[in-house]
């Protein structure tokens, strides 16, 4: 059974000026810079059936290249922070697409994604790590310019079974534009 999601790579340039930011943030496992992208649908352990079904839909769909800005750094997890990430500014192209992905998968007859679409970058995974901590090393890094870049392709992901994930690999990348 694969392990399958859909996302868009981070450009290597993108992705180095994220990895500067690495360092300093107690029981913090940070996320290895090529393994950098922006989830768009996962879909989890899956059999092949829904697979097959999965990577054929996704060749039909059409859009045009998506713009993506990095807008900060937050965590989620909140008092149990669990993740550092680059926010992704939720424009609008990239929300639209983001639920089109939902509508195949749904239709390829997987459950529905029961959390909310927030847009990011993980660059590393929490462990013990106190809301101070975060703090600390948020006021640390000061502002984090904006950076913007265009993802002129998606693609279909696998991962091994594993906390965090990693390393991915492209099954299938479809084009935009």
């Amino acid at each position: 059974m694969p392990r399958l999601f859909t996302g868009l790579e981070v450009p290597p340039e993108v992705a180095s000026a994220l990895a500067s930011l690495r360092g300093g943030l107690v029981g913090a496992r940070w996320i290895d810079v090529e393994n950098y992208h922006v989830t768009l649908r996962f879909m989890g352990d899956i059999d092949d059936h829904y697979a097959r079904d999965v990577y054929h839909m996704l060749a039909d769909v059409r859009r045009r290249p998506i713009t993506l800005t990095i807008d900060g750094l937050t965590t989620f997890g909140g008092d149990k922070p669990r993740a550092l990430v680059a926010r992704i500014k939720p424009e609008q192209a990239l929300i639209e697409f983001q639920a089109e992905q939902e509508r195949i998968v749904r239709r390829a007859g997987l459950p529905p994604e029961k959390r909310k679409f927030t847009p990011h970058v993980t660059l590393a995974r929490l462990r013990d790590t106190t809301p101070w901590h975060v703090a600390d090393f948020l006021a640390g890094q000061g502002h984090v310019p904006s950076r913007s870049f265009t993802a002129n392709r998606f693609v279909l992901f696998s991962s091994r079974a594993s906390t965090g994930g990693g390393p991915y690999v492209v099954e299938a990348a479809y084009p935009l534009g």
